[in-house]
């Protein structure tokens, strides 16, 4: 929580000003009863003629201080949700630019929902206890102490008879606390459970319809629901558990004070007059409402604190991938040196990979599904490090360069890559300093000429996720979004899967003949996407099994004969 309190200190002149407000409007608050008890005790019973304007005045200095508390509180609490609004909003701010800076292996271990989660979710509860901290946190305890002094300049006695209930409350409190802190960190992790189920369900949804499993997912989705809910119960049974005691507790001691007071005022010369017992009875009633005001504050810290150790993690985690220096560097453009790598730190997903490319060459990258394809990509830009070896970009290593400087190396369409809900101008230029010269020579190379035969053309919007354009159409635009910023080199993951093949065949000619300087690295199930490029790596289960050209390997290389054969048939050997 200390993290998240750190936010509050850009508000300090705004924080003072509340403390001040809610203090002077509480402070009005308890002035009322004791202005009653005055009243009725001394002012009432010596009532004349003479004395009839003080009453009036009396009853006026009431009303004006209810007046005021409730001017000061209502600014106040104004000011509360300013602070609380804007501070949600910084923590959520730098949650989301945090989250944009984490590695693809942070993002993995903690995962997406969680990360979905943590910045909707957890903010929202710390939003509500950092207002409701505001609102009452400050107002309750003057209330609930202000209360007990002014109930001991009244009547010491039945003051002792109040004081005996609080430490029963605040034992109840610290209890309830312990009880419920770990049911609310296992209901947010339930929660992450619930968002990753219902964000497989969105995004499979064709695949769902397809397969006829409805029934299934809505099975599935009930038992992940109705495990967050049993969570929320038994924890909201706990917490409740909490206002009704606290209740009980305070009416037990309400009904011995009425009861003493009675007894003090019938049988021990009136040492408690009726004013008193009134006026107690008014701050009594203060006390109560402020403690489970506090209470209400309580419950909300629970749920915050649980709430704030999810976020902290995520703020406090140490930036990945970091530049770091070396003077070692490669003769050649692109190099993996000796390069082995594990996703989970177990089973290695590329094991001593090793091979060369030099600049404006093409390398064509062909294997088994799960055999290390795109991970070999994902060392190469750097979303992750390897764990032995080296790679190397431009002749220096991965490790050398400026995060932004290697993004700019890079053209790259991924399989599972998005367009966005913006116009295609956009999607293509996507917030860098691209002229419209280089998109509409990117879209012409990326054989999109469909775009032009839009009503909008180049302002056609894109619906999410490129809903309104066919898997082709999807693809093209993509493979232009990674032309448009002229990179050095180009890496295509399997993007060419929804393409015919002869315009899968058009696009590669082009990008030849209008980007003749870029350096290009294909991965592909087809072996016609690839045939061509000047090396071609056969993977297999992690490691580099063959290299070389399209007419080396068909003389030399079982696996690619059989997937020549497979796909191209005929008499494949040279």
């Amino acid at each position: 929580m200390k993290k998240i309190f750190s936010y509050y200190k850009f508000y300090k002149f705004r924080l003072v000003i509340i403390v001040i407000m809610k203090f002077i409007g509480t402070a009005l608050d308890l002035v009322i009863p004791f202005l009653l008890s005055y009243v009725l005790d001394e002012v009432i019973p010596n009532f004349s003629k003479d004395n009839f304007l003080s009453i009036i005045w009396y009853g006026l200095i009431m009303i004006g201080c209810s007046v005021l508390a409730f001017v000061l509180s209502f600014k106040a609490n104004q000011l509360s949700s300013y602070v609380g609004c804007h501070c949600a909003e910084k923590v959520r701010n730098d949650l989301f630019v945090r989250i944009e800076k984490l590695s693809l292996r942070q993002i993995d271990e903690v995962s997406m929902p969680s990360l979905i989660s943590r910045i909707s979710t957890d903010t929202y509860n710390e939003n509500q206890f950092y207002n409701v901290l505001l609102r009452l946190g400050i107002r309750a305890p003057v209330l609930f102490f202000g209360g007990i002094i002014a109930s001991f300049i009244l009547n010491v006695r039945l003051t002792l008879i109040l004081l005996c209930c609080v430490p029963l409350i605040m034992i109840l409190i610290i209890l309830i606390g312990k009880l419920c802190f770990p049911l609310l960190t296992k209901t947010q992790k339930a929660i992450d459970d619930l968002v990753r189920t219902l964000r497989e369900d969105i995004t499979g949804i064709k695949v769902i319809k397809a397969l006829s499993k409805e029934k299934y997912e809505k099975e599935r989705f009930a038992k992940v629901n109705k495990k967050v809910i049993d969570l929320e119960l038994k924890s909201g049974t706990t917490m409740n558990v909490l206002s009704p005691s606290i209740n009980l507790i305070m009416n037990v001691s309400l009904s011995l004070v009425v009861l003493v007071g009675a007894i003090l005022y019938n049988r021990m010369n009136n040492q408690a007059t009726s004013g008193q017992i009134i006026a107690f009875l008014s701050y009594f009633n203060i006390i109560l409402n402020s403690t489970v005001q506090m209470t209400r504050v309580f419950i909300t810290y629970s749920k915050a604190s649980a709430s704030g150790e999810r976020i902290k993690y995520i703020l406090s985690l140490p930036m990945d991938l970091e530049k770091e220096d070396s003077s070692e560097l490669s003769s050649h453009f692109i190099e993996f040196r000796n390069v082995s790598f594990s996703y989970n730190g177990n089973e290695m997903n590329l094991k001593n990979i090793n091979f060369t490319l030099e600049k404006n060459q093409s390398l064509g990258i062909i294997g088994g599904t799960g055999s290390g394809k795109t991970t070999i990509l994902n060392l190469l830009c750097r979303f992750y490090d390897s764990n032995k070896g080296k790679v190397f970009v431009n002749y220096q290593d991965v490790k050398t360069f400026d995060k932004l400087t290697l993004i700019c190396e890079f053209g790259s369409v991924f399989q599972n890559d998005s367009l966005f809900n913006m116009s295609i101008r956009d999607n293509i230029k996507f917030y860098r300093d691209i002229s419209d010269d280089q998109v509409n020579k990117a879209l012409r190379t990326s054989q999109s000429d469909f775009v032009y035969s839009l009503k909008d053309q180049l302002d056609s919007q894109v619906e999410e996720r490129g809903n309104n354009f066919s898997g082709g159409q999807k693809q093209r635009l993509l493979i232009a979004r990674s032309l448009a910023g002229q990179p050095k080199i180009l890496v295509f993951d399997d993007c060419s899967s929804a393409l015919d093949y002869k315009t899968d065949a058009n696009i590669r000619k082009a990008i030849r003949k209008n980007y003749p300087d870029i350096t290009m690295i294909v991965v592909s199930q087809r072996i016609s996407s690839i045939m061509n490029c000047d090396k071609i790596l056969v993977i297999d289960k992690g490691q580099i099994v063959d290299i070389g050209t399209n007419e080396e390997l068909l003389n030399r290389s079982d696996i690619y004969q059989e997937i020549y054969a497979s796909q191209i048939g005929g008499d494949y050997r040279a």
